[in-house]
């Protein structure tokens, strides 16, 4: 019997902070269009998300301020690293994230990039920006947990 193949990869690229300066409420996944050799320099990792957003234009979403750099033996096929790129959604999504963005204090932004079945996927996250006070209780949990599995350990 043949082996099934995996669906999906470790994440290339991760955007540690998002969860930390948002709290994400609904997430998405939308596939990227891609030069030739952006997907090569994709596959090698050599991606940047943490500035990244998405906006609404004209009826398409765009994956704005993500940096992929160029691939090294590209030539003249290489192409601007910070450009704009257009984000495959299907129409309801899109709409649905025009009229979420539309309203004060929510961001999308980019959580993770990762392949699944050789396609370049973004999991792309609507969150509304914390408080500073909200991030304090954030970095308390989180260093109360680590403690906790110290303990544990021992």
């Amino acid at each position: 019997m043949a082996k099934k193949k995996q669906v999906m990869q470790d994440a290339l690229a991760t955007n540690r902070k998002a969860r930390f300066n948002y709290a994400i409420e609904e997430t998405f996944e939308a596939g990227v269009v891609l030069t030739g050799t952006e997907i090569k320099s994709v596959r090698a990792g050599q991606i940047t998300i943490g500035d990244g957003f998405v906006t609404v234009n004209d009826g398409q979403a765009m994956l704005v301020n993500v940096h992929i750099a160029s691939y090294e033996q590209g030539n003249q096929f290489n192409v601007d690293p910070l450009r704009t790129r257009v984000l495959l959604l299907h129409k309801r999504q899109i709409k649905q994230l025009d009229v979420l963005t539309k309203e004060a204090g929510i961001t999308v932004v980019p959580l993770k990039v990762y392949l699944k079945h050789g396609y370049a996927k973004v999991l792309i996250g609507v969150g509304r920006g914390k408080k500073q006070y909200d991030k304090r209780e954030s970095i308390k949990k989180r260093d109360m947990e680590r403690d906790a599995n110290r303990r544990f350990k021992r």
